[in-house]
């Protein structure tokens, strides 16, 4: 009977670890921005796919190295910021339970592991081409050393210069297949760079107090709430002309496209009518969310059935 109590007791320990160990790496890697990074890669790869005529079936494990190959540059570069930013990650709550912070992995451990992904993610990207190599690596210098260590804690631009890392990657996914000189590709980059900014200011609202405790330069602590909307919405109104310059997608992709634009620049103009800072910001937030998810399955299904 003893021996089945400390087996039992012993069981919920390892389970305890197992889980404290997927917690760990889930707040390491950033889950959700890399799962997020994921559609947009694979985007950029379909259209390619389709657009020059080729067969998808028979560019399965291009596709694999290329996923498997940016998902690990971007990693390798989340890491770094976590190993970079320890010191603001334990001030800010949203961040606190980072391993760095914690101490449930030691800062030479998670500088190696994002040295270790980095390196990774650019071989697998080699192997597809030099020009998607080119791309991950324009994303991850700009997100590691001009984001992370120059302009976070010093510039409000340092949300225009992040955009850069994210806007990528559609460059990525269509450069494993095919030149990148192409509007598709770079309407697309536009796309992600543009709708990061008011995505991220909403971020920098809802948490406004963390970064103004932590030093970190975003808009709405530096210049205010009411600076912060109006360029919400100003950046929201730049992605008015790009559906028609993908007008190749067809006119049902253009119109949708163009209704998602019309609907954030609506809930970002209400802003303007209302007090309660942080349930706007919010909406705004939710609304990125769903737009980017929306905006890239629709071409991936007008162009499947085209």
């Amino acid at each position: 009977m003893a021996k089945e109590v400390t087996s039992s007791v012993n069981q919920v320990k390892d389970e305890q670890v197992k889980s404290s160990l997927l917690t760990d790496l889930r707040e390491l890697f950033k889950a959700g921005v890399l799962i997020a990074n994921v559609l947009p890669v694979f985007t950029g790869f379909w259209l390619a796919i389709r657009l020059t005529g080729l067969s998808f079936s028979n560019h399965l494990s291009l596709l694999l190295m290329t996923i498997i190959g940016s998902t690990c540059v971007m990693a390798g570069a989340l890491i770094i910021n976590n190993w970079y930013d320890v010191d603001i990650d334990t001030i800010m709550r949203r961040t606190q339970k980072r391993p760095t912070v914690t101490g449930h992995m030691s800062l030479k451990t998670v500088l190696w592991l994002g040295i270790l992904f980095s390196v990774t993610g650019m071989i697998f990207l080699w192997f597809t081409s030099a020009e998607a190599a080119f791309w991950a690596f324009v994303g991850w210098i700009t997100y590691v050393w001009l984001y992370t260590m120059w302009s976070k804690r010093r510039y409000t631009l340092n949300t225009l210069i992040g955009s850069v890392s994210g806007a990528v990657t559609p460059l990525i996914g269509w450069g494993a297949v095919s030149s990148t000189f192409h509007i598709i590709p770079i309407v697309l980059f536009l796309v992600m760079f543009i709708w990061q900014v008011p995505h991220t200011f909403a971020v920098a609202i809802r948490k406004h107090d963390e970064y103004k405790a932590a030093g970190v330069a975003m808009l709405p602590v530096v210049h205010g709430i009411d600076i912060t909307k109006r360029q919400t919405t100003v950046y929201i109104a730049c992605l008015f002309p790009l559906p028609f310059l993908l007008a190749e997608l067809g006119v049902a992709f253009v119109l949708l496209a163009t209704l998602l634009n019309i609907g954030w620049f609506i809930f970002a103009v209400r802003g303007f009518f209302t007090d309660d800072h942080l349930k706007w910001a919010r909406t705004i937030f939710l609304y990125s969310l769903n737009y980017l998810v929306i905006f890239y399955i629709a071409i991936i299904i007008v162009t499947a059935v085209s």
